[in-house]
């Protein structure tokens, strides 16, 4: 993601801007969907079952719906963007937004922040796989929300704080459903 960010940021000038500022909030967004996503789903799943192949499928789905989620959610709303402040300014307007790069930002983000929680789950075995999922996960977030912080300018302690307490939410709550369907018998 650094370099991600270093490229869209280098050589910034005032027109460009704009668009520069839509795709890394894309590429940070998708980063952090994509770690929170597919880490809940996995330990969702690895709550229920102890099932490998169970949990690479849930996360590979996981994996490439939210990418495509993400680069399609992205189109759509920059390009909508575009589309009102070209109708604003009497059918011109600025090229700045760009619907394409948004799109591809946030998926190649969302591919890249979503592939971590997976890996960690399928290469820790045994008691341990969940809580060093977790782990990863959090310190993931933990850079995410750094990341977020900086391009902003701003201190890193809240934007790291949100993103690390609402991921540890999100996997609280799928792992907790994952394990009650699981000893239930209901999967």
């Amino acid at each position: 993601m650094t370099s991600l960010l270093a490229t869209l940021t280098h050589g910034a000038t005032p027109a460009g801007t704009a668009a520069r500022a839509n795709t890394l909030r894309a590429g940070v967004l998708g980063a952090n969907d994509g770690i929170v996503s597919v880490a809940a789903i996995v330990v969702g799943v690895a709550g229920a079952t102890t099932q490998s192949g169970t949990v690479l499928v849930a996360g590979l789905a996981a994996l490439i719906g939210g990418a495509v989620s993400m680069a399609l959610g992205e189109y759509v709303s920059v390009s909508s963007q575009r589309d009102s402040e070209r109708a604003a300014r009497g059918g011109t307007g600025p090229e700045d937004a760009n619907p394409w790069a948004a799109a591809a930002a946030s998926a190649a983000s969302f591919l890249t922040g979503g592939v971590l929680p997976l890996i960690a789950i399928l290469v820790v075995s045994g008691a341990a796989r969940v809580p060093v999922t977790i782990l990863a996960v959090l310190l993931a977030l933990a850079a995410t929300g750094a990341a977020g912080a900086r391009l902003g300018g701003a201190a890193a302690a809240r934007p790291v704080l949100r993103t690390v307490v609402g991921g540890g939410l999100a996997l609280t709550l799928t792992w907790t459903i994952g394990a009650l369907l699981g000893t239930s018998g209901a999967v």
